[in-house]
């Protein structure tokens, strides 16, 4: 019998009695897998071999998951040296534990959004308590049995580091050969070798050997190597979405600094200087550039006089200090809508004449809790409509024709304060894939004490939604570290699509 090289030789190192796997084959033979793969299909459609199949499940260290097995779990060591500072008598400076602990970089992050998870402790205000008598890990335990090349039996725990990308699971089929009695026949009588030709070269057209060449069969069966391609990240569909449906509505966009002086950020806005979400612990406050120094004189004067003094006959302002230090002070950009103060200040882009229609969707950062539904920075949605005589019903018109592009269309309503709205709503929806309801966005009409300072004399509805949430409700990602940061979820980017 004649056969092509690479089919001889696996027809050979195949046993009649053992079953033996195509990769142990190809690792005998020093052939690449999927060589073999070819030569065992050829074979078996000769009826030389039998081929069986088994859906096996692997699962291997990451390169991540090997640094911790080598030197442990972020969340774990934050809580060894949390005891090592007896934060489980009482609650410790965050700071001081975590600078004891030697995390650095995305570590720290790691560590925090994991520590109350596991039950490790609090942390609160600043402060981290530990609970004493955590000695077990399951996490840590199961990368070591990992690393021992041992198999882990809860699937709990599994998916919980394949979603943190500290291993990687994968289903494979294993296939196994055997020697059929018409194989053995055609060893006993003897193989032939014969020259095959695997493609088509130059050389073979021109000096016309192609006409007396033996070409190889080309098996579409054969099992070939996994190429994952790069694609467009799902957060930036859903943006790239987000823009196509508000410029069909009529809106344009803004930009802007994510650097920012507190002035546009919140004082604009109305916000008091004592508001707690101005302070260190939901802001990122910056050393000041002096070439962003430069403010309105004027305009400076009338938010000064709004926050003391107030905005029309009824107004009083706050009963709280307003210093112009303040209001210089930089820090990263909690909301966008310090672009929309820019914006509808003439100071971006010139004084604006109703109606008109804007938005922007870009980055902002807050020193939130790490949690399924918040990060420390993320995507926001803004928008705002200047026209006359607008009303709430407006507003949720502009929503539901905005939603319903995303299908979605059980949007809920919910009154809300802000400084800088009223009246004000939360808007939510109902999560795909838990049925959860989700705060997705915060609206309202600006009120006269953020628009007369800013010399706007109709109507402004405006609004902040949440892009990433929206991504979650469209997608079905129940947790939004699945969409970016350090525990995203790849095997879910890979395969998450937005449809609308």
């Amino acid at each position: 019998m004649r056969l092509a090289p690479t089919q001889a030789a696996v027809l050979e190192a195949a046993s009649a009695t053992e079953d033996r796997t195509i990769e142990r084959l190809a690792e005998e033979l020093g052939e690449k897998p999927e060589t073999v793969t070819g030569a065992v299909f050829a074979l078996e459609e000769e009826g030389l071999l039998d081929v069986s199949e088994e859906e096996i499940e692997g699962v291997s260290l990451t390169e991540e998951g090997e640094t911790y097995v080598e030197m442990g779990l972020p969340e774990r060591r934050l809580y060894e040296t949390a005891l090592e500072l007896d934060a489980d008598e009482e609650p410790v400076s965050m700071g001081e534990v975590i600078g004891r602990s030697g995390l650095e970089g995305s570590e720290v992050d790691i560590a925090l959004s994991n520590y109350a998870r596991k039950g490790y402790g609090e942390i609160d205000s600043g402060e981290l308590s530990a609970t004493a008598g955590r000695e077990e890990d399951e996490e840590a335990d199961a990368l070591a049995l990992i690393a021992a090349e041992e198999p882990v039996t809860d699937e709990s725990v599994l998916d919980d580091l394949t979603r943190r990308d500290l291993v990687a699971r994968r289903e494979s089929t294993v296939r196994s050969v055997t020697v059929t009695e018409e194989g053995v026949t055609a060893l006993m009588e003897g193989i032939e070798e014969s020259e095959t030709v695997g493609q088509i070269t130059p050389e073979l057209l021109t000096t016309g050997e192609w006409e007396a060449v033996e070409f190889a069969e080309y098996n579409v069966e054969a099992d070939a190597a996994e190429v994952v391609g790069g694609k467009k990240h799902v957060l930036r569909q859903t943006a790239d979405r987000v823009k196509d449906v508000l410029v069909g509505m009529g809106f344009e966009e803004m930009d802007g600094p994510h650097v920012d002086s507190e002035f546009w950020i919140n004082d604009a806005l109305f916000m008091p200087q004592d508001h707690p979400a101005r302070t260190h612990w939901d802001q990122f406050a910056l050393e000041k550039p002096e070439e962003m120094d430069n403010l309105p004189e004027d305009l400076l004067d009338r938010v000064r006089s709004a926050h003391l003094e107030g905005v029309g006959e009824d107004g009083e302002g706050y009963h709280s200090p307003w210093t112009e230090e303040v209001a210089r002070g930089m820090d990263l950009r909690g909301h966008t809508t310090s672009l929309s103060m820019r914006y509808l200040s003439g100071e971006a882009v010139g004084d604006l004449e109703p109606p008109q229609r804007y938005f922007s969707v870009e980055k902002v950062y807050r020193n939130d809790t790490l949690d399924p539904t918040h990060l420390l920075e993320f995507f926001q949605i803004e928008g705002w409509v200047m026209a006359e005589d607008l009303s709430v019903r407006d507003l949720k018109g502009t929503f539901t024709e905005f939603y319903e592009r995303f299908g979605i269309t059980d949007l809920q309503f919910k009154p809300h304060y802000n400084p800088y709205t009223e009246p004000s709503f939360e808007l939510f929806g109902h999560h795909p894939e838990t049925g959860e309801l989700i705060e997705i966005g915060n609206s309202g009409m600006f009120r006269p004490e953020v628009l007369e300072p800013l010399g706007v004399e109709c109507d402004v509805m405006a609004w902040g939604l949440a892009l990433e949430r929206l991504a979650m409700l469209i997608t079905g990602a129940e947790d939004i570290r699945d969409l970016h940061g350090t525990l995203a979820d790849i095997e879910f980017l890979r395969n998450a699509e937005v449809i609308y």
